[in-house]
Formats: C-alpha cells, structure tokens, sequence
C-alpha cells in the first residue's frame, strides 16, 4: 500500500498524453481501441482530442491495472475525459463499453470543435478563480476547467480569448493560449450532448465499488449517464473536487494517468497533500512490452 492515509486515485484529461505512453498499455486494449478508432490513436494523439481521448483512456485505464494490487483508494476522480476512466475503475462500467464511449466522445467533441468555427481554450495563471471568472463575464467567454487557486482556463472564440489574454496580462496575470481546436466545456459543445447521451442511455452502468467524485459537481456520481452528458458544457470544477476529496480526511492522491498533471496540481490545492505519479510507483518490470 502507498501509505497509512486515506488515498484517493487521479485518472486525467486531455493534456496528459507522454511520448511513451503507448508501451504501458495492455495489448488487449491496444486492440480494442485501434479498432475502434480505425487507427493507432498513439501515432496521431497530437492531431485530435478524437485520437488523444482514447489514447489517454487505454494508458490510464492500463496504469490502474498495475496500480490496484499496491493502492487501496476510498474515493476515485477524473478530471473531464478521466471521469469514464474513474467510473471505469469502480467497476461501474464494462472496460469495452468505457472505451466505446470514449471514442464516441473524443469524435463528437472533436466534430463540435470544427463547426465552431475557431473555438478554443486560455490559461489564466497567477490569478484567483474570482479574478478568472471577471475576465470571462467581460469578454463574453466561459470558464471551462477551474483547476486550482492560480489557474483557470477560459473557453470560446479565439478573438474574445484574445482580447481576455490581453486584459489578463495587462492585471500583471499570465495568459497563454492552449493548442487545443475546440472551446471545451462551453456551449460550444451543445452539438455533442444529445449524441453521447443517447449512447449512454444505450450503455449498462452499475453501482461502483467505490465512491467516485465528478469533477462537474464536486460530489459523487447520482446518475452517471446525465451527469456525464452535462460534463460536456460544463466547467471542470476540480479545485472544489479536490476541496471535497480533502474534506473526507484524503491526504494521498495517487495521479494514475500517463503524466504527472494531476500529481502536481494537487498540492496547489490541498495543503500538505502527498502526491504520486503512477511512473513513480510502478516499477520497470511492471511496465508492459
């Protein structure tokens, strides 16, 4: 086990991907999910959130496989996409089913991101959520991930994500446009919502073996299949996801994607949070060829 604290387990979003990722990760679900996808999404992760969504799925979903033997969580949460692979995780969702949902997700995402027409993403750095969300109400724009005290990012057209940029900087905050080709988690994505809905209504869930948080509500999932379907034009409210995984006497969270996103965020939240990567706590022999 980690550690005599109560631990809870991180599986990330977009954003998280490494350049080796694709050795860690099951040969079954490297099957699974190049078939679905009618492509290696590893060799193209960096083209689309329809490749990076089920790249980043299968490495994190492969990383808990040879986590779960040495991690005793109370809680699981995911950051945006990390929500599947949480749920996934409890046992709440069929691995295969999971995955087809996240295909189906990265695509409608991806599609929606196309149609409209220069949608993006800003990270304001430095600042206060407060100070974040003033800018988005002036410049007419969405706050899309609210990740923790310092940073906030911004969703919706590039020109107004431009203007808030500017704005920001010019308060002494920093401001850097993301590569992202979409404004995710803003209205945006409205043409998204009714297609994955339907697929989620068509897809079994059952209860969790252990409470898993959503990042869109701060509290534990009720009704998956609505409450993921909302997920995609709502804001990532993991700075109070983390409040919340902390109010429940959680001090160890253990980052179970590819990278170390979720790792280093955690501190910037929780005061004297001990945090983990799964590269850390793997060893190299665990590591699939």
């Amino acid at each position: 086990m980690l550690s005599a604290s109560r631990t809870a387990v991180l599986f990330p979003g977009q954003g998280s991907q490494t350049p080796g990722m694709r050795d860690d990760v099951r040969p079954d679900l490297l099957d699974a999910v190049i078939e679905l996808v009618g492509d290696d999404p590893f060799a193209r992760v960096d083209e689309s959130t329809a490749f990076a969504q089920p790249a980043i799925f299968c490495a994190s979903l492969s990383n808990w496989t040879r986590l779960a033997d040495r991690v005793d969580p109370v809680a699981l949460a995911g950051h945006s996409l990390g929500e599947i692979t949480a749920l996934t995780a409890a046992g709440a969702l069929d691995e295969l089913d999971a995955l087809k949902l996240v295909v189906l997700r990265g695509r409608l995402m991806a599609e929606a991101g196309a149609a409209s027409g220069g949608g993006t993403m800003l990270a304001v750095l430095r600042g206060t959520p407060a100070r974040a969300s003033a800018l988005a109400a002036r410049h007419g724009v969405t706050v899309a991930n609210d990740n923790a005290p310092d940073q906030v990012v911004l969703s919706g057209a590039r020109a107004a994500l431009e203007g808030a940029g500017n704005d920001a900087r010019a308060q002494g905050l920093r401001a850097m446009m993301l590569d992202v080709a979409g404004a995710f988690h803003s209205p945006q994505m409205a043409d998204a919502v009714a297609p994955f809905s339907a697929a989620l209504a068509a897809t079994e869930f059952r209860a969790p073996r252990v409470k898993v948080v959503s990042c869109a509500t701060a509290a534990a999932f009720t009704d998956p299949r609505v409450e993921l379907a909302k997920a995609l034009t709502s804001p990532v409210r993991w700075r109070e996801t983390m409040a919340a995984l902390a109010a429940d006497d959680i001090a160890t969270f253990v980052d179970a994607g590819p990278g170390r996103v979720l790792a280093k965020l955690a501190p910037r939240t929780v005061a004297n949070a001990a945090a983990a990567s799964a590269a850390s706590l793997l060893e190299p022999a665990d590591v699939a060829a």
